[in-house]
């Protein structure tokens, strides 16, 4: 049995799930979201509890036991709390510019700026010129524009310079040696 998929899903007060066949929808405070239960698996609603269940053990159907299970709890702390993803940049001249909640303006070394433009249901905030925040209800959009942002220049390993995680170790690496 799935350690992850056997787990009981709390649903807190103020948010609620509707179950139509294999659409779920979950609503709170922060908004809606929507998943489609993949076919073997079944979602259960009981008293502020939500259970996910698999019909045998066949390894597509224990496969995705835990993982629907786990994107329906993330729907659940989305609405509630919402995901953040922050994010530094370091280099002589690197900044970031807020050009309002939903679009960005980034000088990366490049020979012009680059606009990032923040998809619906992502807001950004900008905490002093390296440092910003991706914020939104959906996990896997939330990190899926962290990682585009951060993509725009990766730090490089000799002196760290670029878009990094908050708190994330880059490698380096020893320069030439010289005479």
């Amino acid at each position: 049995m799935s350690r992850i998929g056997k787990l009981p899903i709390t649903v807190p007060s103020g948010v609620d799930v509707a179950i139509d066949n294999s659409l779920v929808t979950v609503k709170g405070p922060k908004g809606t979201l929507t998943h489609t239960v993949p076919a073997p698996i079944t979602i259960e609603k009981n008293e502020g509890v939500l259970e996910v269940r698999r019909p045998n053990d066949e390894r597509e159907s224990r496969s995705l036991h835990g993982l629907t299970r786990t994107l329906v709890a993330n729907m659940v702390t989305g609405v509630t709390d919402g995901y953040e993803k922050k994010l530094e940049i370091v280099g002589v001249g690197y900044r970031v510019l807020s050009k309002g909640p939903t679009q960005l303006e980034f000088q990366l070394g490049y020979s012009h700026s680059i606009t990032v433009d923040a998809p619906a249901g992502i807001t950004f905030t900008v905490d002093g010129p390296t440092r910003l925040g991706v914020q939104g209800i959906d996990k896997q959009l939330v990190g899926e524009t962290a990682a585009k942002i951060r993509k725009l220049r990766k730090p490089e390993p000799y002196k760290g310079k670029g878009v990094r995680y908050a708190g994330e170790q880059v490698r380096r690496k020893v320069g030439k040696a010289g005479k």
